[in-house]
């Protein structure tokens, strides 16, 4: 599984970077995205939906979100 590290970038990059790597991935595969705020969580969580992914977020003891986006259609 390949790993995004976009911790420090502002909406819209952690989106438009994941959207990029997702178009890469085939049904069943999965990327992990780290991102450091709320809103890029959300967002990307969106996108990645929208996209025909599924979307599994933990928080780790540092604050960072951690999704686990893997595509589905």
């Amino acid at each position: 599984m390949d790993r995004l590290d976009l911790r420090g970038l502002s909406c819209p990059l952690p989106v438009v970077n994941t959207k990029r790597e997702l178009k890469k991935l085939a049904r069943g595969e999965s990327l992990e995205v780290v991102v450091d705020t709320g809103t890029s969580r959300d967002n990307v969580t969106r996108m990645a939906t929208k996209e025909g992914c599924e979307v599994e977020v933990r928080e780790t003891e540092e604050g960072h979100f951690v999704l686990t986006i893997t595509r589905v259609k």
